[in-house]
């Protein structure tokens, strides 16, 4: 449905998208994520017509559309902040975008009801947005989108302005709608999170590029670069030494290897990254275990511990709340931790010396934690 090909926009001197390559399936929930700066919002404002490319293609429905205007395209863009029309009731606003298409008022009205059943804003028509939540707002906002049936719709952080149990129920609303509906949906985020529950597929971007194109599932369990490997999940990296297909850290913990973005002899100092769900663990018996508690928490069902390695390494895990685990919900900081890594869990990520290895860009576990 949407295709870039050599897509660069600069900005003076500075490249924000570089040479970028994309394909978006018809009928597919798409997720630009990255961090502030990479280029996604860019992206998108060029698909809408807000921008046009310096060098590069785009097509939509196969028709080429650079230079054609935004208002040409058939494609609809929802912002961050609604731009409702304070003045007018809600079916009006709905229906505003088919008024100035010329549709007559009885039409456009029925048109906009509909659109509004199905964000589920029935009996609400004569609600000024004033008297609406946000997320209902949202929901109108939606509805004036699909009413005009894009091809293509695009979502700049539409739930940014959301407290955080609102944005979770309009994230099931979203993809509720788009399996409705039917459409292209190219969605832009920071939040990893909400991009992991909604999208099809997810295009991680970094300094104008995408590192990678993929499903959720395999952008979390096999990412293709370290900055992947960072910026999908919580990851903490340790030290330690390559032994076959373990790393071995001090203090007689090994990390058993499921993965490798780099190549190393066995001896070698490397880096590991490891996921929270990694490991079990419990309070150490009979003895100083293999780490320490450095935080615990109880986190609703689940329970977080960063845990010390014996060089300094910390590891942040976690894992389900079970009945009868007062002994581990009550640990503290200082105590003595037993921790046991499960079978394939390490991704090797670093080698000293190695012309390919690269930092891990990810928050570290004391700010994980925190």
């Amino acid at each position: 449905m949407v295709s870039l090909r050599g897509v660069t926009k600069r900005f003076e001197d500075v490249a924000a998208v570089d040479r970028l390559d994309l394909d978006i399936r018809d009928g597919e929930f798409l997720a630009l994520l990255g961090p502030s700066g990479c280029g996604k919002t860019t992206t998108l404002r060029m698909i809408a017509g807000f921008e046009q490319p310096t060098e590069g293609e785009i097509f939509i429905g196969g028709s080429p559309v650079v230079g054609v205007p935004a208002h040409k395209r058939e494609v609809n863009t929802v912002f961050q902040q609604y731009a409702l029309f304070p003045h007018l009731d809600i079916l009006d606003n709905v229906a505003y975008g088919l008024k100035q298409r010329g549709v007559g008022r009885k039409e456009r009205r029925g048109l906009a009801a509909e659109a509004l059943k199905l964000v589920h804003l029935v009996g609400r028509d004569h609600a000024r947005p004033a008297q609406l939540s946000g997320g209902m707002q949202q929901r109108v906002a939606l509805a004036r989108a699909l009413v005009l049936k894009p091809k293509v719709l695009l979502l700049d952080e539409p739930l940014g302005a959301l407290d955080q149990k609102l944005r979770k129920a309009m994230q099931i609303e979203l993809k509720r709608l788009q399996a409705d509906v039917g459409i292209t949906f190219i969605f832009v985020t920071h939040d990893q999170e909400e991009a992991l529950a909604m999208a099809d597929r997810i295009a991680v971007m970094d300094a104008g590029r995408i590192e990678q194109l993929a499903p959720p599932r395999e952008l979390y369990d096999e990412p293709a670069t370290p900055f992947v490997a960072g910026f999908i999940g919580d990851m903490s990296t340790v030290g330690g030494t390559l032994a076959g297909d373990a790393v071995e850290l001090s203090g007689g913990l090994r990390v058993p290897l499921g993965r490798r973005l780099v190549e190393a002899a066995n001896g070698a100092a490397v880096r590991v990254g490891l996921r929270p769900e990694c490991a079990t663990f419990r309070p150490a018996e009979g003895g100083p275990g293999n780490a320490e508690v450095a935080t615990a928490m109880v986190l609703g069902d689940r329970l977080q511990v960063l845990a010390r390695m014996g060089d300094g390494d910390e590891v942040l895990l976690r894992q389900p709340r079970a009945h009868g685990d007062a002994a581990v919900a009550a640990l503290r900081p200082g105590d003595g931790l037993s921790v046991e890594f499960h079978p394939e869990v390490g991704l090797l990520l670093e080698c000293a010396g190695a012309a390919t290895a690269a930092p891990v860009v990810a928050p570290t576990p004391q700010e994980v934690a925190s």
